[in-house]
């Protein structure tokens, strides 16, 4: 039988015997003997004062190395659990730990989220990643950047992803952007922090609603005020921006989560005269631009008026949520102002990232990932329609074509609450409208809100309602 590190050491303390059970096996011995020891100084077994035996003794008792227990007291020494004498020995320090007790673990709670076989609430088509494409890419990365991967990067991003997403959105949005006024950040909610430090804590966001509650939660954990504007089929309340008082809008003009809609030209001509006359600024949430499935994307309220407009976008839904990686075009005087504010800080997405990245995209390579992705979810959408008239109950579908969710009405059904539950029971996970209420508001009742970025038209043509 192996050797067994379990001894009864009987150290002697002045008046007091107290006997302490060590059990170094198959471990690290001199940091488990470190770490038993400083446990029993944290919890009173060995009090301020006390004698530890000696390294000779210990060791002996112990089966170990002198060195073994050397390297554990120097440690205790070197943290000031223990203090030392010549020709004396070791002693517990002089200092109260009564703070200290054992850690008190939560309590485990139960499973409570539901498994669904189909949600229709979140998800991306990760299954469709262009792996072989950005294994190719991080390599060639690697062999032409090398030690570059490692140095700081600069504020706001690489300036070559920068150059890359500035040519992307002339190509894709006819969006003429300066490349320096491109700023690079982990994901849209970091991004949304820095525009509440850019633009002041003291000013109020108007945002949508019903809307994408991740936007309001975030400018209020940043210390900012928010004014929910309500979100008709026409789009943004334009009446309400301007009676809200706010000094930032922050909406999605092209196509709103989760109603859908499509803020006209002549609301998105009036919202830049309310930002141009009182000196205020428009956040422009472009999220699914990429994947308006029938006809061209529409024009960018960027376009209309760049002195004023934030353009924003990310790479969560076109490549994965765990790249958290974002982008913000900003006007030029708040990329200035950006400069002074996080000028000393270093941009928090990897470089390594930043440049396959920007092979990517120069590369044609993204583009490409982008068009197999809408074929993909053009045939998800069929798919959705074609269910939706075959389910043997009242459905009006409402879709215009762009990104990845649209609006189904059961007129028959009693009540939101009804839709879900019923759902709920065929394995399907779905939110209503009303599920998006920011504030009270005319909402839209008996309107699902079906996201089919995460599931396949297999998965809906297989949907049996009991």
């Amino acid at each position: 039988m192996p050797v067994r590190f379990v001894l009864s050491v009987l150290l002697r303390f002045g008046k007091f015997d107290i006997m302490l059970t060590y059990n170094l096996k198959g471990k690290n011995k001199y940091y488990s003997l470190y770490s038993y020891i400083r446990d029993d100084i944290l919890n009173g077994k060995l009090k301020r004062g006390d004698k530890l035996p000696s390294k000779r003794a210990l060791a002996e008792n112990l089966s170990v190395s002198v060195i073994t227990v050397q390297t554990a007291y120097d440690q205790l020494l070197a943290e000031g659990y223990v203090y030392s004498q010549e020709r004396s020995g070791y002693f517990v320090a002089d200092a109260s730990f009564d703070f200290y007790g054992k850690r008190t673990l939560p309590p485990e709670q139960p499973e409570c989220e539901k498994k669904f076989e189909i949600d229709l609430v979140k998800g991306t088509a990760t299954g469709l990643f262009p792996f072989s494409v950005w294994a190719k890419l991080m390599r060639r990365v690697l062999s032409d950047c090398g030690e570059h991967l490692l140095e700081r990067v600069p504020c706001d991003g690489d300036r070559e992803l920068k150059r890359a997403i500035a040519s992307y959105l002339y190509r894709a949005r006819a969006i003429d952007v300066d490349p320096r006024y491109v700023v690079i950040g982990a994901g849209a909610e970091y991004l949304y922090g820095v525009i509440v430090q850019l633009l002041g804590r003291d000013k109020v966001f108007a945002v949508e609603n019903p809307g994408y509650g991740k936007i309001s939660q975030s400018y209020r954990l940043n210390g900012a005020q928010c004014a929910f504007i309500n979100v008709t089929e026409s789009g943004i309340d334009c009446g309400g921006v301007e009676a809200s008082g706010a000094d930032v809008l922050h909406f999605s003009p092209s196509h709103q989560f989760p109603t859908g809609a499509v803020t006209p030209a002549s609301s998105r001509a009036r919202i830049i005269g309310w930002a141009n006359d009182g000196d205020k600024y428009v956040i422009e949430d472009d999220y699914d631009s990429e994947f308006r499935l029938s006809g061209k994307p529409l024009q960018c309220a960027y376009n209309l008026c760049p002195d004023r407009v934030i353009y924003m976008n990310t790479f969560s839904k076109s490549l994965a949520p765990s790249m958290r990686m974002g982008y913000m075009v900003l006007p030029p005087a708040l990329y200035e102002r950006y400069l002074s504010l996080f000028g000393h800080s270093a941009c928090v997405v990897p470089l390594f990232e930043q440049k396959t990245l920007a092979a990517m995209l120069d590369g044609g390579f993204f583009e490409r990932h982008i068009s197999r992705l809408k074929n993909h979810y053009r045939t998800v959408r069929q798919a959705v329609l074609e269910k939706a008239a075959t389910l043997g109950i009242a459905c009006e579908v409402d879709d215009n074509g762009s990104g990845l969710h649209l609006l189904a009405v059961f007129p028959d059904a009693p009540s939101d609450g009804y839709i879900k539950a019923r759902a709920a029971e065929n394995g399907i996970n779905v939110k209503c409208l009303s599920d998006y209420a920011l504030a009270p508001a005319n909402i839209r009742e008996k309107c699902a809100v079906i996201n089919y970025s995460g599931v396949t038209a297999e998965q809906i043509a297989s949907i049996k309602l009991k």
